[in-house]
């Protein structure tokens, strides 16, 4: 009998923790607009590929994916994807013109992004000590 006392009081136990727990990770955080624009771009840019395709996109007034392809050893579809992930965070834009897609750097958006990272790698984070 004190056996299944005590398995009940530790599975009741058990529940107030996960309930502590789970209450704490379902808690909604409220970021502000400019938090989540700088986690978007900084999402896009994760990934070299999309790095060369800006480098690329900045020599250039624009270009098609055609021409994307005959500059990376990369599949069209995979080239096609990127560009896909750098128009929805923004810093491009894509103009269609059947059956080609014409891609330029986004400049408005471009201007924010150097502004957010900025302002971001102004923080002093020698302030705080870790490890």
């Amino acid at each position: 009998m004190l056996n299944n006392l005590k398995f009940y009081f530790l599975i009741k136990l058990f529940i107030v923790y996960l309930r502590l727990t789970m209450n704490k990770t379902l808690q909604h955080i409220d970021y502000t607009q400019e938090t989540e624009v700088l986690a978007r771009f900084s999402k896009a840019l994760g990934h070299p590929t999309r790095l060369i395709i800006l480098k690329y996109l900045s020599n250039q007034s624009c270009c098609y994916t055609g021409d994307l392809v005959d500059v990376l050893p990369l599949a069209q579809s995979t080239i096609s994807q990127h560009l896909k992930e750098l128009k929805e965070a923004g810093l491009i834009d894509g103009e269609v013109s059947p059956p080609k897609v014409k891609y330029c750097i986004n400049q408005e958006n471009w201007e924010k992004a150097k502004t957010l990272f900025a302002t971001l790698f102004k923080e002093d984070f020698k302030k705080f000590s870790c490890c």
